[in-house]
Order: C-alpha cells, then sequence, then structure tokens
C-alpha cells in the first residue's frame, strides 16, 4: 500500500490473500464479524459485475494493531484517463471502527487518494450483517461512476484555479485549523508545495496544491484515512469553485 498507509503510523501493507490469514473473531449472539479477506472479495466480485467498462488494475491492503483494523482501496481503470475508479473501505475485528466504504478515484501519476461524498457506513455487526453488507455494496456502486466523474470535473476545476504562495500558506492554515492536517503534516506540506515530488504538480494551481495535500496525507493513521481525504474535498473544493 504504497500511496496510502506507511509503516510509521503501524500500517503493514498486504496482498489480498495475506488478509485470509488474520484471525477472526468467534461469532457472539449479538457480534457477527467480517472477514478482511471475504469483504475484499466481496467487494472485487461485486464491482467486477456492477461497473461495466473498467477493469479492476490495482488493489492495496493495509493492516494496523497486529490485524485489527484493515484499510483498503480497489481501483478500476478505463480508457487512459489520468485518474482511476477507485473503492476506499474499511474493517476492523476489534470494535474500534465500523465497516466504512468511501468512493473516490486515484491519481496513477502519485497513487494519491481523492474521495468525496461520505462514507457509507455498516454500523451493526448482526447476524444478518452480510445481506446488509451486499446490499450496501451494491448501492455504493451503482453511485460511484457518477461520482468518480463528479470528481474528474472539479479536477479540472482546479486546475483552472491558478494560486500563488501566499494562498497556499493561507490554505495550509485553514486545513490545519479544521484538524484535516497534523502539526507535523503541516510543514511537510508546505515542503511539498515549495519542491513538489511530481513534475506533473509543479504548476501553481489548487490541483497542484491538492495533490501535495494528499501526499502528505498519506502519512495519517489508518483508522482516520478516508475521513481526512473527504474533509480535504469538501474545503478545497469551495475554494475551487468560488
Amino acid at each position: 500500500m504504497n500511496g496510502l498507509m506507511i509503516h510509521t503510523n503501524g500500517g503493514k501493507c498486504v496482498g489480498r490473500d495475506e488478509l485470509e490469514a488474520i484471525p477472526v473473531p468467534e461469532a457472539t449472539d449479538s457480534y457477527q464479524p467480517v472477514s478482511h479477506f471475504v469483504l475484499a472479495n466481496t467487494l472485487a466480485t461485486i464491482g467486477q459485475d456492477l461497473l461495466r467498462g473498467y477493469v479492476l488494475t490495482k488493489e492495496e491492503y493495509g493492516l494496523a494493531r497486529q490485524g485489527q483494523q484493515m484499510f483498503a482501496v480497489q481501483t478500476y481503470s478505463r480508457d487512459n484517463s489520468e485518474m482511476g475508479l477507485s473503492i476506499g473501505f474499511r474493517n476492523s475485528y476489534d470494535k474500534s471502527m465500523a465497516i466504512g466504504i468511501a468512493i473516490g478515484a486515484s491519481v496513477f501519476v502519485c497513487d494519491n487518494l481523492a474521495l468525496t461524498g461520505e462514507i457509507t457506513v455498516l454500523k451493526k455487526h448482526t447476524t444478518n450483517v452480510w445481506i446488509a453488507l451486499e446490499e450496501t455494496v451494491i448501492a455504493t456502486l451503482y453511485r460511484s461512476q457518477h461520482n468518480f466523474e463528479r470528481i474528474c470535473e472539479d479536477a479540472e476545476v482546479l486546475k483552472s484555479r491558478e494560486i500563488g504562495n501566499n494562498e497556499a500558506f493561507r490554505t495550509m492554515g485553514l486545513l490545519f485549523g479544521n484538524n484535516v492536517l497534523s502539526p507535523r503534516q503541516l510543514p511537510v506540506l508546505k515542503k511539498q508545495w515549495l519542491h513538489p515530488s511530481h513534475d506533473e504538480f509543479k504548476p501553481r494551481n489548487m490541483w497542484s496544491f491538492y495533490n501535495s495535500c494528499t501526499e502528505v496525507l498519506k502519512s495519517t493513521p489508518p483508522f482516520q484515512v478516508m475521513e481526512k481525504h473527504i474533509q480535504l474535498h469538501k474545503i478545497l473544493l469551495p475554494v475551487g469553485t468560488a
């Protein structure tokens, strides 16, 4: 999971098959655990059935807390777009977070993630969890293509908005003040903006700034990843569309 999780935050990158090796907690009368492995397979299977014209080209899986938390992204490609439709999802065995699914896009050149909308959460691990899960996955994926097209449109809007260093620095403060960035991430973002890691983001526009932010958010703890990306999108798009 080279783009979405780093080892210093307790993340371990694994393949889909490795998820099966993590022991699943025993079910009780009130709790039905959902296997990381089965969840990943379910999303991939339904995704490939519903997303016509798209091909599953990349899968990234990360584990934290000795496998008790899992965060993953499955990315689908279409044509020669610079971005791919992504489904981000998470799960836990220690009841630290509910199953969550979010729709977004991956920027292929830098493996950055753009998420928008809301996280679809399945709150209860009850005996009927699999029925509810499949219904949630299908409903989420039906909306995914529309949301992906909107993200692509958002990217064009952000590219058209030129900004200078002072506006970038003010926006950094806004993100820090809204707890999107941590105190440690703030100076890293400044460096990333002034000296981009990728030539594609050297233009001084809001899209380059957005990708500087998502580059820095790779150091976010796994259980906060989806929320931080969605917060970023909500804050920057009003700036880009004002």
